[in-house]
């Protein structure tokens, strides 16, 4: 067995051992398997039965995971993303009023359009067209977004007519188990504990049910249905013209998801070449994009890789079979459905806002002393968060860019991807 797993992940050749590779996995698995609580959550609130919503999960990284382990024999592991889950539910279909059948059905499209730009070998043209400040404000807004659907969730901050927000009651028992669950988690996190955010999340639980917050009704139990979700997605829909923004949006964000967090971790894992490429990149994006297509059919939002990936790289991950013990865990994880459904709202929100402070980190990398670069990439950020809208917050990014670039006199700097993005964001947002 272990001749055979070190012939199958060329385990010599990069200088590892299985119990190292398993070992990396497992810590992977530690550091991401918050997704397991607060994806359904998520998408329960658009309608989905929350239950088949964990299954989903489940299976969506289980088998994101294997084929990243197995055809492109990395240790990145896949998940539904964070941030896109949250567009999917606040933005497209409570905020736009699409069924979540349709929205699902525009998750299939979009990691079909990540497959064939693939395929066609443009994805490396389209991702270097876009200047680097509006990739970094693209990220930091998806940041800022879930950083206020989190603060949201906590009851720290709450809707007022006056001021269209403002702070909640901090006298709420939930509200304070929620600050102190995020203070734990950000201090565990300091301490480079791995799984941090689940243990904060798994305290905050805890800690409502001497209060009747929080009810468990047991541990283990065969795994929800999958029927209310399995093969739902309607396609038709989906590929109406008002949904063109939609479906372009989930195809960005997870083409940009996946690049940067190969380039941050397979550089850390010392896997890419010297001048800066990544070997086996079109398994690579076979694994992603087909990861975004099946969790689709299985009834969940945009499946990517994980950065989280790193922390199991840092112990020592470097082929598919850390990919592989995480997808195994991830499986093993449908028998504890009970215990992850009990899990309560305001305990699941603090996670929303610790992914949210690390995703604005790229703010600081912006070239503030060229204010054609990193004031449109500034507008981006702010206008994801504020029109509550990942699609919309793009689309006046790019818009402003080739504007403020056209004024300054460069406009030549302008790559024709940005200006037909930016062409068409206007006539969509015209035609809304």
């Amino acid at each position: 067995m272990r001749t055979t797993l070190e012939r199958l992940f060329r385990l010599g050749e990069n200088h590892t051992t299985v119990p190292t590779e398993l070992a990396a996995g497992l810590t992977t698995f530690l550091t991401m398997s918050y997704i397991l609580v607060v994806n359904p959550q998520i998408l329960s609130e658009a309608g989905i039965d929350r239950g088949a919503a964990f299954t989903a999960t489940c299976l969506a990284a289980a088998l994101g995971s294997l084929a990243m382990g197995l055809i492109a024999n990395y240790p990145i592991a896949l998940a539904p993303g964070m941030g896109i889950n949250a567009y999917f539910t606040y933005t497209v279909v409570l905020g736009m009023g699409v069924p979540w059948q349709t929205a699902l059905g525009a998750v299939f499209l979009s990691g079909l359009l990540f497959l064939l730009v693939s395929v066609l070998k443009v994805r490396e043209w389209l991702v270097n067209s876009i200047p680097l400040p509006l990739k970094l404000g693209i990220g930091a807004g998806i940041g800022l977004f879930l950083g206020l659907l989190g603060l949201q969730g906590m009851g720290v901050v709450v809707a007022k007519p006056a001021t269209l927000i403002g702070l909640g009651d901090i006298s709420d028992p939930k509200v304070l188990i929620a600050c102190a669950g995020f203070v734990l988690m950000a201090g565990l996190a300091a301490r480079r504990i791995p799984g941090a955010i689940l243990i904060a999340v798994a305290a905050a639980a805890l800690a409502g049910v001497p209060l009747g917050l929080t009810a468990f009704s047991g541990l283990v139990s065969a795994p929800p249905s999958l029927a209310p979700t399995f093969l739902q997605l309607d396609l038709a829909g989906a590929l109406r013209l008002s949904m063109t923004g939609v479906v372009f949006a989930f195809f960005l964000v997870g083409l940009l998801d996946n690049m940067g967090t190969l380039i941050a971790t397979l550089g850390r894992a010392g896997l890419m070449r010297a001048d800066g490429t990544v070997p086996r990149l079109g398994r690579v994006m076979l694994a992603d994009s087909g990861g975004a297509m099946v969790g689709a059919a299985l009834g969940t939002s945009n499946t990517v890789s994980y950065i989280e990936s790193a922390a199991g790289i840092t112990a020592g991950g470097r082929t598919g079979l850390a990919s592989v013990a995480t997808a195994a865990l991830f499986l093993a994880c449908l028998l504890i459905a009970p215990l992850a459904l009990a899990v309560p709202a305001f305990a699941t929100a603090p996670a929303l806002l610790f992914v949210a402070l690390a995703m604005m980190a790229p703010l600081k990398d912006l070239p503030w002393d060229d204010p054609a670069e990193a004031l449109p990439a500034a507008l981006t950020a702010l206008a994801i968060a504020f029109t509550f809208s990942i699609a919309t917050g793009i689309g006046l990014g790019f818009i402003a860019h080739a504007g403020v670039k056209l004024i300054a006199g460069r406009g030549r700097e302008v790559s024709g991807a940005v200006w037909a993005i930016a062409l068409a964001s206007a006539v969509l947002m015209a035609v809304e």
